[in-house]
């Protein structure tokens, strides 16, 4: 199991380098990289976060693979906070991990993989979190589940499932998963398309102050005007990151 769960981390280390599929170098910090992943996980998860059809710029200004924040619409790359150098090495330290469970956990926390988006076509998705949702998607076909029993379901912060949670914030984490253990949860859909919006709206309960927090209601707001799965998750995280009151 280590060595195709691995597959799904490293599947898309071009992207940190900028290469197209058909140039990506076949090793990477030493590992096998860029190799597909079975069980057509990638392909579902992308369909989660962005069009499959014929692939246009959505955005003309912006044409390279680090990834535009939706909460302030400038580019995720800082030169002053960290430098290529800096960025490459943790990329390499990131791609490299051999234990399948631990390089779940670094992805959770990841801030280079944040950096970056999943298609520069498509600049406010998310790497980081494409990259979960691949791994998430892979480990319940895996044990036999088939996408439209799969839900989307809260869990209390630090509650991490292996392969399956997809965001681990300081006050919930979400995770995608075939039985939500009595937790709320939402169908993710009968198909992969961008339905982040529709899960998020029927969830049977929400991990947000919506009743008197401001910042919450903002939050909620936006999520629920969300399609794209990589871009909302990555927006949670910026936004608990932003929030001044915290």
């Amino acid at each position: 199991m280590n060595d195709v769960m691995l597959t799904a981390f490293r599947h898309d280390a071009h992207k940190f380098t900028g290469e197209s599929h058909e140039d990506a170098r076949e090793e990477f910090a030493g590992v096998p990289v860029n190799q597909s992943v079975p069980q057509g996980a990638d392909g579902d998860a992308a369909a989660l976060s962005r069009p499959q059809q014929q692939q246009e710029q959505t955005v003309p200004t912006h044409n390279d693979h680090y990834r535009l924040s939706l909460l302030t619409g400038e580019t995720a790359y800082d030169p002053g906070e960290f430098s290529r150098a800096t960025i490459e090495s943790e990329i390499a330290d990131l791609i490299a991990i051999e234990d399948a469970h631990a390089a779940h956990e670094q992805w959770l926390t990841s801030d280079v993989a944040a950096a970056f988006n999943e298609s520069v076509y498509h600049p406010y998705t998310s790497l980081k979190y494409h990259t979960l949702l691949v791994a998430a998607l892979l480990d319940n076909y895996r044990a036999g589940h088939e996408f439209a029993d799969l839900r989307l379901i809260v869990d209390p912060e630090g509650d991490v499932v292996p392969f399956r949670t997809i965001y681990d914030g300081n006050r919930f984490a979400l995770r995608i998963d075939e039985s939500a253990d009595g937790n709320p949860s939402a169908r993710v859909g009968s198909r992969p398309w961008r339905s982040w919006a529709s899960a998020w709206n029927r969830l049977t309960a929400h991990p947000l102050d919506t009743d008197r927090d401001k910042y919450d209601m903002t939050l909620d707001a936006n999520l629920r005007r969300m399609q794209s799965w990589s871009a909302a998750l990555q927006y949670i995280e910026d936004y608990a990151e932003w929030r001044p009151d915290r």
